[in-house]
C-alpha cells in the first residue's frame, strides 16, 4: 500500500478546519427551526482506536495489511456500498459476510424509478395532486416526479448496492435536469436512472450503448437530432457526444498504464488517446438518431424518453469512419451497426478498465487507490474469471472486496475520502431511520440542493459537481494526492450542511413535500433511543454505525460531556447524533 508522509486523514481535517475558521466555527446564519446548537466538535491531529476492542484479526499476509474485523467491518461496507444503514442491517451484513451479502444484492430485483413516476402520475389523472398544486402555485407537478422517485427508492429501497452503484455511474456518465427538457418531463432523468440501475450489475459494453442511445444523454450531449454533413449550407455533425464519450465516458485523455499510471513518451510527456482528428471521425457515427417509439420522422420533438434513440440512416453520415487503433468502419452499413463497431472500439481499448475501474474505486472506496489497487480492479474488469471483459459484478467485488479496501484504518495512509454532502445527508437518514404515515418519502430535494449546491441528476457541467483529479491547496497537494470532494467544500457549505443535519436530526424536518396528499415523515432513532439512557452504550452504538469504530476518544468526550446534561432521552439521542455528525471524524471516511 501506498504511504505518504502528511496523512490524509489530518491532510483532509486541516483543510476543514481551515474553513471552519474561515467562516467563524459557527453553525451558520439565517432563518433555522428552533433547536440547541452546538458547534462543532474538535477532535484530536490522529484517531485512537475504537472503543470497543474488535475481534482479533487473523495474521497479515506478506503483501496486505491486516484487516478490519467483526461489525466494524461490516458498518464500513454498508458506509460504501449502500446509501446508509441502520445497526440490524448492519449486524446482518456481519452475520451473513461480505461477499454472500454482495451476491444476495445481485440477486434483488430493481427498484425501479419510472415505477413510481407512474404511480404518481395515475394518482395526479386521478385529481388527487390538484390541492397541491394550487398550494404550491404549479401546473406542473409532474416535473418533480423523478426527483420524487430518486428519494424514495434511495431511503426506501431494499436494492441499495445497485441504487449505490447507479449514482456512482451517473457521476461518470453525466447529464443534468438543469437543462430544461430533463427538468420538465417526469420521465426525463427517471428512465435514464433506471437504464443505470439495469447495467449496475450487467456488462460495461451494454451500458456504453444504452448511454450513447438513450435520448436523455442525446438532449443533454445533443447527439439526438444530429444530422450527416450537408456541404451546401456548411453544416457537418455535432462533434460533442464524441468528445465526451471517450474523455469522460471509456477512455481519457491520455493513454493509461494497468495500473492508472500514465503512458509517457521518450519526451516524458503523457500520450494522448486521440485527437481532434478523431473526434471528428467518431462525431460521423453519431449522426442519424432521433426519438424513438412511435416517432417515424428525423427531426421531430416527439418526446420519448422511454425508449432508446431511433436511427434514421438517411441522416447518418455515409462513408467509412477511421476510428481509434487503426479500426476503420467500412462504409454502406446501417447507422446502428456503426454505432455498434464505436462502442466496441472504445470497450476494447486498453484504457478503458483502468479509466473507469479507478473512478469506481475513488466513488465508492478511496480517492487515492494505490496503483496495485487498480491493476487488480484493471485485471477484474479484462477477465472476470470466466473470460467475460466488462463483468460490473466481477468489477464491484474487486472493489469492495480487496484487500486494501478491508484493511484496518490507517491513518498513515494515503487512503480514505472526504464524504460528500449528499451521502452524508442519506445516510444520515437511513442509519437513524425515516418514515412516514403514508409509507412513501416525499421529498423533491430542492431544499437541500439550496443547501448544499448538489442533487443527483442536477450538476452543473458534464464534467460532474467534481473533477477526480482535483487537489486542495494545501497538505493534499503537496503530497500529490487528490479529494474530488473537496472542490465542492467551502466554508459556506460547512456551514450549511451543519445546518441540513440539524434541521433533519434535532428538529426533525426531514422532507419538503409533509402537506396531504403526502405526510410529514420523522426520524425513527430505531436501535438508538432504547440505549438513551446509557450513554456510553449510545455511543458506542453511534461510533459503530456511523463511524465503524474510529470515533477518537476527543471527540466521544465532548459529545458525552454535553449530552449528560439533557434530561429528555430522545433529545440526547438527536443531540449526540447530530454532534457525531458534523464533526470531521465523520466527515472523513476511512
Amino acid at each position: 500500500m501506498t504511504r505518504h508522509g502528511p496523512l490524509f486523514r489530518n491532510a483532509c481535517l486541516a483543510a476543514v478546519f481551515v474553513l471552519l475558521a474561515a467562516c467563524g466555527g459557527g453553525s451558520g446564519g439565517g432563518s433555522s427551526p428552533s433547536s440547541p446548537v452546538a458547534a462543532p466538535v474538535s477532535p484530536p491531529a490522529t484517531p485512537t482506536p475504537p472503543s470497543e476492542e474488535p475481534p482479533v484479526s487473523e495474521e497479515p499476509s506478506e503483501d496486505f495489511p491486516a484487516q478490519l474485523q467483526g461489525i466494524n467491518n461490516a458498518s464500513r461496507l454498508a458506509s460504501r456500498a449502500t446509501f446508509g444503514s441502520d445497526f440490524a442491517t448492519i449486524e446482518s451484513i456481519d452475520a451473513k459476510g461480505a461477499e454472500a451479502w454482495i451476491d444476495e444484492q445481485f440477486a434483488l430485483p430493481i427498484t425501479s424509478h419510472d415505477a413510481v413516476v407512474d404511480t404518481l402520475l395515475a394518482r395526479e389523472a386521478a385529481g388527487e395532486f390538484d390541492e397541491l398544486a394550487a398550494r404550491e402555485d404549479n401546473d406542473n407537478l409532474s416535473a418533480v416526479f423523478g426527483r420524487l422517485a430518486w428519494w424514495h427508492n434511495t431511503i426506501t429501497g431494499e436494492d441499495q448496492l445497485r441504487q449505490r452503484v447507479a449514482y456512482a455511474l451517473s457521476q461518470i456518465f453525466v447529464i443534468s435536469d438543469e437543462v430544461n427538457a430533463l427538468l420538465l418531463s417526469p420521465y426525463g432523468t427517471s428512465n435514464y436512472y433506471d437504464m443505470l440501475l439495469a447495467n449496475a450489475f450487467g456488462n460495461v459494453r451494454a451500458l456504453l450503448e444504452d448511454v450513447t442511445l438513450h435520448p436523455a444523454m442525446g438532449i443533454y450531449l445533443s447527439h439526438l437530432n444530429n444530422a450527416r454533413s450537408d456541404p451546401e449550407s456548411g453544416t457537418f455533425p455535432d462533434e460533442n457526444y464524441a468528445r465526451e464519450a471517450m474523455q469522460l465516458f471509456s477512455i481519457g485523455l491520455f493513454e493509461l498504464n494497468p495500473d492508472g499510471s500514465e503512458v509517457v513518451d521518450e519526451q516524458g510527456q503523457p500520450v494522448p488517446t486521440y485527437d481532434n482528428d478523431d473526434i471528428r471521425e467518431f462525431a460521423k457515427i453519431y449522426t442519424g438518431l432521433s426519438w424513438g417509439g412511435n416517432n417515424n420522422r428525423f427531426g421531430s420533438d416527439r418526446y420519448n424518453f422511454s425508449e432508446p434513440m431511433r436511427m434514421f440512416d438517411a441522416f447518418h453520415e455515409p462513408g467509412e469512419k477511421r476510428l481509434l487503433n487503426g479500426v476503420t468502419v467500412p462504409a454502406g452499413q446501417e447507422g446502428i451497426v456503426d454505432i455498434q463497431a464505436a462502442m466496441d472500439n472504445l470497450f476494447m481499448h486498453p484504457n478503458i478498465s483502468p479509466f473507469l475501474g479507478k473512478q469506481l474505486i475513488q466513488r465508492l472506496v478511496t480517492s487515492n487507490p494505490s496503483p496495485a489497487y487498480v491493476a487488480r480492479v484493471s485485471a477484474a474488469f479484462e477477465d472476470n474469471g470466466v473470460g467475460e471483459r466488462g463483468d460490473m459484478r466481477a468489477i464491484l467485488k474487486a472493489i469492495l472486496l480487496d484487500p486494501e479496501a478491508l484493511a484496518e484504518p490507517d491513518p498513515q495512509s494515503g487512503f480514505g475520502k472526504l464524504r460528500e454532502p449528499l451521502l452524508r445527508y442519506t445516510a444520515m437518514l437511513r442509519q437513524l431511520g425515516v418514515a412516514s404515515p403514508d409509507g412513501f418519502y416525499a421529498n423533491f430535494g430542492f431544499f437541500v440542493q439550496q443547501l448544499i449546491q448538489q442533487h443527483p441528476l442536477s450538476a452543473p457541467s458534464v464534467f460532474n459537481f467534481y473533477s477526480p483529479n482535483h487537489q486542495p491547496i494545501g497538505e493534499l497537494a503537496a503530497e500529490g494526492l487528490v479529494s474530488p470532494e473537496f472542490q465542492i467544500t467551502n466554508s459556506n457549505s460547512i456551514i450549511e450542511i451543519s445546518n441540513l443535519m440539524r434541521y433533519a436530526v434535532v428538529a426533525d424536518l426531514v422532507n419538503d413535500f409533509s402537506e396531504p396528499p403526502f405526510s410529514k415523515a420523522s426520524l425513527t432513532l430505531d436501535g438508538f433511543l432504547p440505549l438513551a439512557d446509557d450513554v456510553e452504550a449510545l455511543l458506542t452504538r453511534l461510533d459503530t454505525v456511523f463511524t465503524y469504530g474510529t470515533l477518537s476518544d476527543d471527540t466521544r468526550s465532548a459529545i458525552r460531556d454535553l449530552v449528560t446534561l439533557l434530561d429528555d432521552p430522545e433529545l440526547r439521542v438527536r443531540v449526540a447524533a447530530y454532534l457525531l455528525l458534523i464533526s470531521p471524524d465523520y466527515a472523513v471516511e476511512m
